[in-house]
């Protein structure tokens, strides 16, 4: 049967249909009824690539591993201020400390990351900022400040100034916070 051509394959059985190779994208006429390769060849590379799928996602699984704390707080910070800016852009809102609309967006945290961790994912105390009131005029703090009490009121803005219990997060809170905050932040560009 190996002698045969392939339309003399298809002659002896009208059942059998030409299929396109999976691999090479050549029209064959197969030898077995589940055959999606055209030959020995193209199925090797067809295991080739799927190898190394295999070894993308083994290697991925690796490097969630060996990720540190550090890591994921990058992470899960970076999903939150990704979701604040898109929150205020919905809102119609500019920099909080200078009303600016253009350039550079950021998330601003009134009372920093490194002056009060606990903090820092507390979404009343973050909002869009331009980076020139963020990063250049250290926040902008007297101008954020009177605009913070418009926005969320006197009785919030002294309970973010007082004392704050320490939270440590652990590797699995980051986690969660940041697939809360990827999960937000999709429901809030679908709308």
């Amino acid at each position: 049967m190996s002698n045969l051509t392939s339309r003399q394959i298809a002659q002896k059985d009208p059942r059998i249909k030409v299929k396109v190779c999976k691999q090479c994208g050549v029209k064959f006429t197969p030898s077995k009824p589940l055959q999606s390769r055209c030959g020995v060849e193209c199925a090797i590379e067809a295991a080739k690539v799927s190898r190394t799928k295999k070894d993308r996602a083994e290697l991925r699984q690796a490097k969630e591993r060996l990720k540190s704390r550090g890591d994921w707080a990058r992470e899960a910070q970076a999903a939150f201020n990704a979701f604040i800016r898109e929150r205020d852009k919905q809102a119609g809102y500019g920099c909080i400390s200078c009303g600016a609309r253009q350039g550079k967006e950021n998330a601003g945290h009134y009372r920093s990351v490194g002056s009060c961790p606990s903090l820092r994912f507390e979404e009343i105390q973050v909002h869009l900022q331009c980076e020139r009131c963020n990063s250049y005029l250290s926040g902008n703090l007297i101008n954020y400040r009177s605009a913070l009490i418009l926005r969320v009121g006197q009785l919030k803005v002294d309970w973010i100034e007082g004392t704050q219990e320490h939270k440590h997060y652990s590797i699995d809170d980051l986690k969660a916070i940041k697939a809360l905050y990827k999960s937000k932040l999709k429901s809030l560009e679908k709308r």
